[in-house]
């Protein structure tokens, strides 16, 4: 069971995430600043709801999560959209590949007999905007952007983690979780 090790290893780019959001809090622009914590929230959102499956759904905590993803996901279109106004077009790129990911991995969440049904489909896709994300990061590296260029690896390895999770790869033991967290949503 690679449970330990996998979750001390989320915790450790979550960790990683959360500094580079407070970096870009402080010393980033606008839209960066808003760009990263709202993406931030979504993760932990994520996290919660695939890493804790039925346990977390179970609680009252369920509509307060989906108040704050609305807000998160209103907050990325708004990031998303001041990269286009102030002419940032590899963050706009960025975003907008990432809010694709997003929307399949709502679909993929909420509706896994559907998802099954068109594995291949869903594959395809995830493997296009997942590329598309990689190529970034090599153009960021290229350009010399070593921040951006890293950071946007880590919000890749980040969001695998969560597709790990969602596709049940790993069983993984969160503390103070069941153990069998991964059956079928």
């Amino acid at each position: 069971m690679a449970s330990r090790w996998y979750f001390w290893f989320k915790a450790g780019v979550f960790t990683l995430l959360a500094c580079n959001a407070a970096y870009l809090l402080l010393l980033g622009t606008f839209s960066e600043a808003l760009d990263a914590i709202s993406w931030l929230a979504l993760l932990a959102l994520f996290e919660l709801e695939t890493g804790y499956g039925d346990r977390f759904r179970r609680t009252r905590a369920t509509a307060l999560v989906h108040g704050i993803r609305l807000i998160a996901a209103a907050a990325v279109g708004a990031a998303a959209l001041g990269y286009v106004y102030e002419g940032e077009w590899l963050d706009a790129v960025n975003s907008w590949l990432w809010i694709g990911v997003v929307v399949l991995l709502e679909i993929e969440v909420r509706y896994p007999r559907a998802v099954d049904r068109r594995r291949a489909s869903f594959a395809g896709v995830a493997t296009t905007l997942y590329a598309g994300l990689g190529a970034l990061v090599l153009v960021w590296a290229w350009r010399g952007e070593w921040f951006d260029a890293y950071d946007a690896l880590l919000w890749l390895i980040a969001f695998v983690t969560i597709e790990i999770d969602v596709l049940r790869i790993f069983r993984v033991e969160h503390p103070g979780a069941s153990t069998d967290i991964l059956k079928p949503l």
